[in-house]
């Protein structure tokens, strides 16, 4: 059985991160069998990061290249019916998604007005984590950010760009169905990844505030999680 190795859970999500989050989602859409192992130690991932995959012999980490790796090993159907433009659209919605990542990242580890709350929130699920260590992976975090170079951001101009970014995603979801139709496809998983993590995330950030205040968008996480939770595109 393959496992997927991937961060922490939290807030009812069984993963904090949306790259795992969206492993997941993948995995249990298409119906396969895996086992769920939750590290923070990244030293066996490949590139140093998490989430990554074991099936057999085989070590894949990266999240795209993981649903590749899925799509091709076990000639899963569930982007068989894209359109060209519908692929392209899929790319694209990636890449904005990862653009998204560093403000939901910066949102957690680096605005003091919320980082003590979700410390305290990792702290009481994750008791044997421990101070030391949440100061140490902030501090990694902030050279990161600074790297990247949201860390140069005032917080409302970082904010901006992340709701920029979901403004874009709530646009193409519809009143009902997925993104490209009434089943979910990998798109949806990576999306989910994403909004979950803020719409469930119990920590009123303008990234939250924004998500809450866009119904089709709140429609689609309950679905997507509803989906997830019972395998629904699994065939």
């Amino acid at each position: 059985m393959m496992t997927l190795y991937s961060y922490p859970e939290l807030f009812g999500l069984e993963d904090n991160n949306p790259y795992g989050l969206k492993v997941f989602a993948f995995l249990r859409l298409c119906g396969l069998p895996f086992e769920h192992r939750h590290v923070l130690d990244t030293k066996a991932a490949p590139r140093g990061q998490l989430p990554y995959l074991v099936d057999g012999e085989q070590t894949i980490g990266d999240s795209d290249a993981i649903l590749s790796y899925l799509k091709r090993q076990y000639a899963l159907p569930i982007d068989n019916t894209h359109s060209a433009a519908q692929r392209d659209l899929d790319l694209m919605l990636r890449r904005t998604l990862d653009d998204l990542y560093w403000v939901m990242s910066y949102s957690r580890w680096r605005d003091d007005r919320y980082w003590p709350a979700f410390q305290a929130a990792l702290l009481a699920q994750h008791p044997d984590v421990g101070v030391d260590a949440l100061e140490a992976a902030r501090q990694y975090n902030f050279n990161r950010y600074h790297y990247q170079g949201i860390g140069r951001y005032e917080p409302d101009d970082a904010y901006a760009r992340g709701i920029a970014d979901l403004q874009a995603i709530a646009n193409l979801i519809h009143d009902s169905g997925f993104l490209f139709g009434d089943q979910p496809a990998s798109i949806d998983a990576a999306v989910y990844g994403f909004v979950a993590n803020i719409y469930f995330y119990d920590i009123d950030t303008p990234l939250k505030q924004f998500v809450v205040s866009q119904p089709q968008l709140v429609r689609y996480c309950v679905a997507m999680r509803d989906a997830v939770a019972r395998g629904r595109a699994a065939r």
